[in-house]
């Protein structure tokens, strides 16, 4: 909830047919992963006060784009997951393999 994430701002990864970005995937954000996604065009840094928006930080738990998530991993700088938060529509873009291996939750 702090900061307040999800397509619906309502600190869960749920989604519909508007959220076309498929925020499925809650991470927990890390320095590496915010450069990748600036470098990609999408700033989760810094704050937009105008839209509520705080800026991420590293440890910061966010309902990523599940083709973002994908991406980073592709690229080798994907956050860890947190899979019990993780919407089951993360499975259209995402293995539930590689989505296993960076959970930060499983025993």
């Amino acid at each position: 909830m702090a900061p307040r994430t999800g397509f619906f701002r309502n600190g869960c990864c749920d989604t519909s047919a508007q959220d076309v970005g498929s925020h499925t995937v809650c991470v927990e954000v890390t320095e590496e992963f915010l450069q990748f996604s600036k470098m990609r065009g999408n700033d989760l840094s810094t704050p937009l006060p105008d839209y509520g928006f705080p800026g991420l930080k590293p440890k910061d738990r966010w309902c990523l784009c599940a083709p973002r998530w994908q991406e980073a991993l592709e690229a080798n700088c994907a956050p860890r997951v947190i899979l019990r938060a993780t919407h089951m529509g993360a499975l259209d873009y995402c293995s539930l393999a590689d989505l296993k291996k960076y959970a930060i939750d499983l025993a």
